[in-house]
């Protein structure tokens, strides 16, 4: 769960991920197959835009990664499923991923039972019930929180342009704008007090 919400790959992209494909030292992931499935199949060839891509790795990522990788040949799958193939996509009411978020929305719903209870206020959010690719907008929201602009939001996501980066996450970059505003505030406001600053001295 945290490398799809922390890198922004689509499930296909996870699950064709190989030892190989991790730059440990770059903290970069190469995308360069993406497995579909079908019904019970998988079908594995590249990404959706048929061009390799390298997507950034926070430094948290770094030490699980590490693990998946213990007892494995360059070559095999970082991620695998059951079977020792590529994972496949977990159930939609009963896989892994949604026992994974109810295990979590558990926890949350007792950690605001006992703020109602203790202080009569509850400051936890709930937590709501998402997909795996619900993780893929987690991640361009974290990005563009951390300073990340659309190009760079576009290549992390794979997305064939920076138009369509624009178009699904414009309300994003929106508030980004509002963050721009401030700072052009602030250098104004340095900029005032530097140059009062100079005439003071030169009037001295």
């Amino acid at each position: 769960m945290l490398t799809l919400a922390y890198t922004g790959l689509r499930w296909g992209e996870l699950a064709g991920l190989r030892v190989s494909s991790l730059g440990m030292l770059r903290k970069r992931v190469t995308v360069s197959e993406n497995a579909v499935q079908a019904g019970t199949e998988m079908f594995v060839g590249t990404p959706k835009t048929h061009k390799l891509r390298d997507v950034p790795l926070p430094n948290f990522l770094l030490d699980d990664l590490a693990r998946q990788c213990e007892g494995k040949g360059r070559d095999d799958l970082l991620f695998r499923g059951e079977d020792g193939g590529h994972l496949h996509r977990p159930h939609a009411e009963s896989g892994w991923f949604t026992k994974a978020v109810h295990a979590v929305q558990a926890t949350t719903n007792a950690q605001r039972a006992r703020e109602l209870a203790t202080t009569g206020a509850v400051i936890t959010p709930e937590f709501p019930t998402i997909t795996p690719h619900d993780l893929r907008h987690t991640a361009a929201s974290l990005a563009v929180s951390a300073g990340a602009n659309v190009k760079v939001v576009q290549r992390m996501l794979g997305h064939k342009s920076a138009t369509m980066t624009l178009d699904i996450y414009a309300g994003l970059f929106d508030d980004d704008l509002e963050s721009v505003a401030t700072k052009l505030d602030e250098a104004r406001a340095a900029s005032v007090l530097k140059m009062c600053s100079r005439e003071g001295q030169t009037g001295g």
